[in-house]
């Protein structure tokens, strides 16, 4: 029993890491501007949508909707795109007088 759980729990880990997720990544670069051209196309389809005079409030407004949430989960997904470095600040300085 217990070797059972173990190869369905290996076959399942093994499964993940080969998911379609993950296909076409090659680093966490490619993939952040990856999503951020998806992002880019969908923001680019909500503008023509909110333009379109001749398409149907009631038909555009889920679409919109929809498509709001979409990115709203792609960027909680990939996260910020350089991580917060502690530098120093330019105020940290000493203030330069000029006379």
């Amino acid at each position: 029993m217990i070797g059972r759980m173990a190869f369905l729990s290996a076959l399942l880990g093994l499964t993940a890491l080969a998911s379609p997720a993950l296909a076409g990544c090659d680093g966490h670069a490619h993939c952040w501007w990856h999503a951020h051209r998806i992002i880019y196309h969908m923001e680019n389809r909500i503008a023509f949508l909110q333009a379109d005079p001749n398409a149907d409030d009631g038909y555009k407004g889920p679409v919109i909707d929809h498509l709001h949430r979409k990115i709203l989960r792609i960027r909680a997904a990939i996260g910020p795109r350089w991580p917060l470095w502690p530098t120093p600040c330019c105020y940290s300085r000493r203030p330069i007088y000029i006379r």
